[in-house]
């Protein structure tokens, strides 16, 4: 079997194109973007010892399991970062988010403090630590599983991050925040799509009948959390925007606003607590 051969079989089994090459790079211990090499030596034999290797991957992805996990590894804001099935595959629509909070840091004073709830992999604290390096920062999350992928994160990386398990804001009582920010789980139970992540942990996908509950929760629990002039941002489904926009109204919240991801979606809302309480 040639690696075009092995690309041609990942396609009669209905793979997606660019995952086959990952996955084949992959099991050929090559970069995960080195696809001009594959296209180079597509004639070369598929090792023998490689090719059990390329077997079990290519039968994983076809049941459904998120190709960042059979690589073991997901890049998110330019860093690597380790991911299994402990944690959400940090997605790129969440590098909106860190976006809006990196922009609102600089007027926040001189050492803001900063907590990132239902932190998983670490993804949005790890990130905000890299792009300001000394900032004092906490990533919270009820799973010790998931706090330690996070953890494991922050030391192959370098990065210093406190770390606190509990749910949500209860994780550290009694400490106030300048900024709060969050990606919690927002899908609603009867939700079609959650079959397709069904290898992901459902604890932090899930979240009640219309997927506010733990959006609400956080809103409740920050009003108690933020310093005044703090701020708390909430990434949320395609479609809630104006609901969470609401529910930080109804908080007490100031400069209620919505920012838009790369497709132009409505993908996180937030709010800032008012100077005077």
């Amino acid at each position: 079997m040639t690696l075009a051969d092995a690309l041609r079989q990942a396609s009669a089994a209905g793979l997606d194109r660019l995952d086959a090459q990952t996955l084949l790079l992959h099991a050929l211990n090559r970069p995960p973007h080195d696809r001009a090499w594959l296209i180079a030596h597509d004639s070369d034999e598929l090792p023998a010892t490689v090719q059990p290797v390329w077997s079990a991957l290519l039968t994983r992805r076809l049941a459904g399991e998120p190709v960042a996990y059979l690589l073991g590894q997901k890049e998110f804001f330019g860093l690597p970062l380790q991911v299994d099935a402990r944690v959400l595959v940090p997605r790129p629509d969440t590098e909106t988010l860190v976006q809006w909070a990196l922009d609102l840091l600089p007027g926040l004073g001189e050492q803001p403090r900063v907590i990132d709830l239902g932190t998983g992999s670490g993804a949005i604290a790890l990130a905000l630590a890299h792009q300001r390096p000394g900032l004092d920062i906490t990533a919270s999350d009820a799973s010790p599983d998931a706090l330690a992928v996070a953890q494991a994160n922050a030391r192959a990386l370098g990065l210093r991050v406190h770390f606190a398990t509990g749910h949500w804001l209860e994780a550290v009582p009694g400490q106030t925040f300048a900024l709060i920010v969050s990606n919690p789980p927002y899908i609603a139970e009867a939700d079609p799509h959650l079959p397709a992540l069904a290898h992901e942990p459902g604890s932090a996908l899930v979240s009640g009948p219309d997927g506010l509950d733990d959006i609400r929760t956080i809103i409740a629990q920050s009003t108690r959390a933020l310093r005044p002039g703090g701020w708390l941002l909430l990434e949320h489904g395609h479609d809630q925007a104006p609901r969470v926009r609401a529910l930080l109204g109804s908080a007490g919240f100031d400069h209620v606003s919505s920012h838009t991801d790369l497709a132009g979606i409505e993908r996180c809302s937030g709010g800032q607590w008012p100077e005077g309480r």
